[in-house]
């Protein structure tokens, strides 16, 4: 049984990019991630301390974002799944990065990976 935790929407402004002037100014980046785990043990134990906590994982993303500069969304969104499945009791994420400023015609264009820990 695999159940899933997400966030969506998580924005952060950061300094990423190829270009001189992105690396001049943060920008939003918008984070969406599902992470698959099991709640049995939580909904058991009723205990915060049993779950994968959104907050935290939320935290550690903005927190990682702000601590590092790099050029490419693939880069980062790399960086960020191997956190989260080395650091939260998850067996995969799928994290979706979006970089509304990139494209003036669109609405939002960016990346999405899906990972699992090894085992």
């Amino acid at each position: 049984m695999q159940d899933k935790v997400f966030i969506r929407q998580l924005q952060v402004n950061t300094i990423i990019g190829v270009f001189d002037f992105e690396k001049q100014a943060k920008q939003p980046l918008f984070f969406d991630v599902d992470m698959l785990t099991d709640f049995a043990k939580a909904a058991q134990s009723d205990n915060v301390d049993d779950v994968v906590d959104y907050a935290k994982v939320s935290a550690r993303i903005i927190a990682h974002c702000e601590a590092t500069q790099v050029e490419l969304l693939e880069t980062l969104a790399e960086q960020l799944a191997t956190i989260i499945l080395s650091e939260f009791a998850v067996s995969q994420v799928i994290l979706r990065i979006s970089k509304p400023q990139a494209v003036l015609e669109a609405q939002t264009v960016g990346i999405e990976i899906m990972r699992k820990k090894q085992s």
